[in-house]
């Protein structure tokens, strides 16, 4: 006790600072050490005594030294200061008045020791607000050494810790009005001027105490304190604060702006503006160091400003400071620390607003960079998906085998955290897209040069959307919820797939078939009856029921073809109305359709969710997602349907055309419908007013309506109307000349196997032929032929020739010439009266309804006109067919109805006559409709003249003919079509035939052309008449010649046609002159044209008019050599032991060949 008086005494002796150091460490190190309350009572009593005998306060700064340097070594010295020896509290008041900053130094010290306490706390409260607070903010205000700052913000951050201490130093007297006054700070050394002051200082260990002051302050009730601050203009030199390196410094900054944004006047006066363009700058510099926290702070306090600023003020008004803030998201989304990732995610979600980006011009390639960064590191964390599965599917294996209050443990939480910001921040983008279809400004770039295309464009940006959702966002929540479903996650996800339907309005149809074909429907109506029942997550229900009803009314437009407005409108707000509540599991929602109104409190509800359901079933079975039993489907709309009826309510068209839908597409899998069922089916159609209301362009719907005879014969023609129309066919001429098979074949096809079954339907089809328009007469012709291709029961012909004849008869009663060329419909009905008649194969005979259809026919080819080819082109086939493809009883009988016809031989003569004014085409080997008739023609009248020479028919009108025409179309071949030629070579062989005497035809010769020829020997002209000896010359020659032509072009049609008719030649000059015959057959010319044809080819020998050519050779005594005469010998015996082959050809081509051929046979037996 003596040593420590002793020492106690030298310690206010002492002048030396360093001996007094020394004798305050010893009396401290003395007392911790004895360990006994004594001896500190003994150094409290002996300061207590120094203090009041104390002349000056500076005698009193090694008693506050010791007093402070005490409290930090022994844990309850300030409790034992404050409780027992309270007088000391008083000096040390005095100390803080004293203008000595050492002093005040000590004594701030001491009392942040004291009042660290909470003993001290409570027992100096008082004393604080009475005496202190006051003294001490002035010190603090007045302070200049840093040691004093330091020791004053010391206690300060002490005080700080108490509401009662914070209240106090804000003078919380003030009422909210008077703070939001700024002359409320003029009051004396006010704390946020204070700490201000202490901001301006370029210490920054006393900026970053300042600033974590100010938080300590504000952390309390940001909303009373706070505008203090703002009012001071604290914000703007915090911010300044942030250009520093400090990283406590800038932590104390971030801590107390954040704070600050809670309050709504640190926006309004403008202080986020001035201080954007420095936090961007600080987050730049913080990434480059090692603190993650620091990354997180930072970047929490970017969101806030993002998420708080007001609409009215824009917060980048600078595009560099804008591109800077976005590669700042860029890097930390990319950060590979989670957290750090994670709050760069919340910031782009917050970033993404129309405020912050609208000025132009807008930076849309940095945000297509930005969120393709944000979804590809998302992508990254998602857990990889296994299989490819339809998203129905992974909602229903999580929902079976992970309950979803532990779904989220299974995934990390991080990542499910992750995987919503980033849904939220693309969600944003897609409403930034949306927002900005109003703003003009925004669509493009202001910037872009005149005449140029700039890819930063709103368009280009919606399509990114869109593009990237379809290939990245979807596959990777899809992923997601393989293994956990959370509400929050498919509510922005759902919301976000809603929103994208207004993106890219021209784009909306297709991306809402896709995810209809997805099984959306599905997942969305799993999701409702998982989390929405029993009236939870309202949010979620709202935004399924938001997303179904745009999908369903988006693929209502994308599909029905006839859609009005006032459906449309019916369909929304049935939609609308009973989504919401329709939060049934799959088999409960079937149940639900099989229910009937009394079991139910609400009649009209039910009736709302059953069409619901069918709705959502109808669009999602539309797009290939039957996620429910068919049979048990099926079942359940009969059901709904037969308890409508039973109740007297007829559903809307949109309802029953759903229903009759799902009935068929489940037909197979279910029992066939009752009478009853039927009966109630057809009621409902016959209250429409038109049947297009409910139809659906679908193989099975057809189907449905026409296997069962009840709906059939009442709807069959409606169906097949609407069947046919559903699309526009338009063919091609070249498509119409030969029946080439088309894509709209494709289109029939389902109709071949139910015609098949039921003939019956046939006689509907032709009824549409002449009934509908030329575009579904056309389908169905097209339709007929493919059937009659495939279908080999000869019946059916018999069945539309009869149909056929009472078509014609009523179309030339009711019609006269000129309205007949004008239906559009009847060249249609002729071209598939000729399929028909190409359908029958074989030699038949004739029956009545036969010479009927040739009297019709005929009668119909005398009211046209030779340019009317559309109708006279099928009409003329089938007259020549007529005449070939039967017996020789019927084919007299034909020949004289035809040869009767005086219009139609008169037409026949206008016909021919066309032959010469036809101007060359520019491409013979196309053949134009007006080529086509005339080839027509030239087959029939050649046929006319064989038959009626036959059958010696008696001849009513005569047809003339200029012989040296037709010679020179043969002499000068390149002016006509090759099928031209040919048809007029089958007219010169069948005159060559009737050595040019005939009562059908006259032959005559150009008068002119006679004179300018020179006279040969009268006795060869004589004997040749009509024909002249030079023009025998050229017509063999021409031949020849011809046939060396379609030796190298392969034409196999001309080459038969030309030997035959050389054949004929040389009969003909056989019977008239056999010397000239012998002479024209024996020319050196033919041993030149016989060795050019036998070295055409590797098989010339096998071609039958090259045999034929050797046997017209042979008959003339023509010498060969021995070797090549034994090769044609062994030639022509092995042809003799095979069959006749002809091959099939269409329209004229095929009966020209069959005479051809035939006279191929006749030949090979000659030979």
């Amino acid at each position: 006790m003596h040593l420590i008086g002793t020492l106690f005494g030298m310690l206010h002796s002492v002048e030396d600072s360093s001996a007094l150091n020394l004798f305050v460490e010893v009396l401290v190190r003395l007392v911790v050490e004895l360990k006994s309350e004594q001896y500190l009572h003994c150094i409290l009593g002996e300061s207590q005594k120094e203090l009041c005998k104390a002349t000056t306060m500076r005698s009193s700064l090694p008693t506050f030294s010791l007093l402070g340097k005490l409290a930090d070594a022994i844990p309850g010295f300030a409790d034992i200061l404050v409780v027992k020896h309270n007088n000391v509290v008083d000096h040390l008041l005095m100390g803080l008045t004293y203008p000595n900053e050492g002093i005040k130094a000590a004594v701030c010290y001491l009392y942040s020791k004291l009042y660290s306490s909470p003993v001290g706390t409570e027992q100096l409260s008082g004393h604080f607000e009475e005496r202190l607070c006051g003294v001490f903010l002035n010190t603090l205000g007045c302070a200049q050494t840093k040691e004093l700052q330091v020791n004053c913000l010391g206690l300060l951050k002490e005080l700080l810790k108490s509401d009662h201490f914070v209240s106090i130093l804000m003078n919380n007297s003030k009422t909210e009005e008077e703070t939001e006054n700024p002359n409320f700070l003029e009051g004396e050394n006010p704390l946020p001027l204070v700490l201000k002051k202490l901001l301006l200082t370029r210490d920054e260990m006393i900026q970053a105490a300042s600033s974590h002051c100010m938080a300590a302050v504000l952390v309390h009730s940001p909303s009373r304190y706070a505008p203090a601050f703002i009012h001071a203009d604290v914000p703007e030199f915090l911010f300044e604060c942030l250009l520093c390196k400090n990283e406590i410094l800038i932590w104390s900054v971030y801590c107390c702006l954040l704070l600050l944004t809670e309050e709504r006047l640190f926006f309004s006066k403008c202080h986020t503006v001035y201080g954007i363009e420095s936090l961007v700058r600080s987050l730049q510099g913080v990434l480059l160091l090692n603190n993650v926290e620091l990354h997180k702070q930072g970047l929490l306090l970017f969101t806030e400003i993002l998420k708080r600023q007001p609409v009215e003020v824009k917060l980048f008004t600078n595009r560099g400071v804008c591109v800077e803030a976005i590669d700042v998201l860029m890097e930390t989304v990319n950060c590979p620390v989670l957290d750090v990732a994670v709050e760069a995610v919340k910031a782009v979600a917050a970033f993404l607003r129309k405020d912050h980006l609208s000025s132009p011009p807008v930076l849309y390639e940095e945000l297509q960079k930005l969120l393709e960064a944000v979804l590809k590191r998302c992508a990254d964390l998602s857990p990889s998906q296994s299989s490819k599965r339809h998203a129905g599917d992974l909602l229903f294996s999580v929902s079976q085998s992970h309950p979803a209050n532990r779904n989220l443990g299974r995934v990390p939480q991080r990542q499910g955290q992750f995987l919503l910001s980033t849904l939220e921040s693309f969600r944003n983008a897609c409403r930034l897209a949306v927002e900005f279809q109003g703003d003009f400004m925004a669509q493009e770039n202001a910037f872009t040069a005149p005449n140029s295309e700039s890819k930063d464009t709103l368009s280009n940006f919606s399509e990114f959307l869109l593009r990237i959702c379809d290939s990245l966002c979807i596959p990777m929540v899809m992923s997601y919820l393989e293994t956990a479903v959370s509400p929050s996650v498919t509510e922005v996800f759902i919301s976000t797939l809603n929103t994208l339907f207004t993106v890219v309005p021209n784009m909306r149809n297709k991306f809402s078939k896709k995810l209809a074909s997805s099984s959306f429907i599905r997942l969305t109506l799993e999701l409702k009856a998982r989390f929405c029942s029993v009236q939870s997550n309202p949010v979620l229900n709202h935004t399924c029921s938001s997303f179904l009803c745009s999908l369903c009314l988006n693929l209502y437009s994308a599909t029905e073809k006839r859609r009005t407005s006032q459906e449309e409108q019916e369909m929304s707000e049935l939609l609308q109305k009973g989504l919401p509540q329709l939060n049934y599991t799959i088999a409960e929602s079937l149940l639900l359709l099989s229910e009937t109104p009394e079991h139910f409190f609400l009649d009209q509800s039910l009736c709302s969710h059953q069409q619901c359901f069918i709705l959502l079933l109808y669009f999602a079975y539309t797009f290939g997602d039957r996620f429910v039993p068919d049979a048990e489907l099926f079942l359940a709309v009969r059901n709904f349907l037969l308890s409508a009826q039973d109740h007297g309510d007829c559903p809307p068209s949109h309802i029953l055309r759903a229903a009759l839908y799902l009935l068929a597409v489940c037909q197979d899998k279910g029992n066939a419908l009752d009478m009853r069922s039927l009966t109630t089916i057809r009621r409902m159609l016959d209250n429409l007013p038109d049947l297009s209301l409910v139809y659906v362009h679908c193989p099975l719907l057809l189907k449905f309506f026409l296997c069962y005879p009840e709906l059939m014969g009442r709807f069959g023609h409606q169906v097949l109307q609407l069947w046919f129309s559903w699309e526009d066919c338009k063919q091609t001429e070249a498509e119409e000349a030969d029946f080439g098979t088309s894509s709209q074949l494709n289109s029939a096809d389902p109709l071949l196997p139910i015609l098949k079954s039921n003939s019956s339907i046939l006689l509907i089809l032709l009824d549409l032929v002449c009934s509908s328009s030329v575009e579904v007469a056309w389908k169905v012709l097209m339709t007929l032929r493919t059937f009659l291709e495939i279908n080999e029961d000869v019946l059916v012909c018999d069945l539309l020739r009869s149909q056929f004849l009472q078509i014609l008869q009523q179309l030339l009663v009711e019609s006269s010439s000129a309205t007949l060329q004008a239906n559009r419909n009847l060249p249609i009905l002729l071209s598939l009266l000729f399929l028909v008649q190409l359908r029958s194969k074989g030699i038949r005979e004739l029956d009545s309804t036969d010479f009927k259809l040739l009297h019709q026919v005929s009668n119909l080819c005398g009211k046209c006109r030779p340019r009317d080819t559309d109708l006279l082109q099928p009409s003329l086939n089938f007259l020549y067919w007529s005449l070939h493809q039967t017996t020789p009883c019927s084919q007299q009988r034909a020949v004289a109805v035809l040869l009767s016809n005086v219009p139609l031989l008169e037409l026949l003569q206008k016909v021919l006559e066309c032959t010469w004014r036809q101007s060359p085409p520019s491409r013979p080997a196309y053949l134009s409709s007006e080529d086509a008739l005339l080839c027509s023609g030239w087959l029939l009248v050649a046929s006319l003249l064989l038959y009626q020479h036959r059958y010696n028919t008696e001849v009513h009108q005569t047809l003339s003919v200029d012989l040296t025409e037709v010679l020179n179309a043969v002499v000068f071949r390149n002016k006509k079509p090759i099928l031209l030629l040919v048809s007029i070579l089958q007219f010169l062989r069948a005159l060559l035939q009737q050595n040019f005497s005939s009562l059908l035809v006259i032959v005559g010769q150009d008068t002119a052309e006679s004179a300018t020829q020179p006279q040969l020997s009268s006795q060869q002209d004589t004997a040749l008449h009509p024909l002249a000896m030079q023009q025998v010359f050229s017509l063999v020659v021409s031949l020849q010649n011809l046939l060396v032509h379609v030796q190298l072009q392969k034409d196999l049609l001309l080459s038969r046609a030309v030997v035959a008719c050389l054949e004929t030649l040389v009969e003909y000059l056989y019977v008239k002159n056999q010397d000239v015959a012998l002479h024209i057959v024996s020319q050196p010319w033919h041993r030149f044209l016989l060795f050019t044809l036998l070295n055409g080819g590797q098989k010339s020998f096998l071609q039958p008019e090259v045999l034929r050519l050797i046997t017209l050779i042979q008959s003339s005594h023509y010498q060969l050599e021995p070797e090549q005469s034994g090769i044609i010998q062994t030639l022509l015996d092995r042809l003799l032991g095979q069959k006749t082959t002809c091959v099939k050809h269409q329209d004229i081509v095929y009966p020209l060949i069959g005479d051809v051929c035939g006279r191929c046979n006749r030949g090979r037996r000659d030979a």
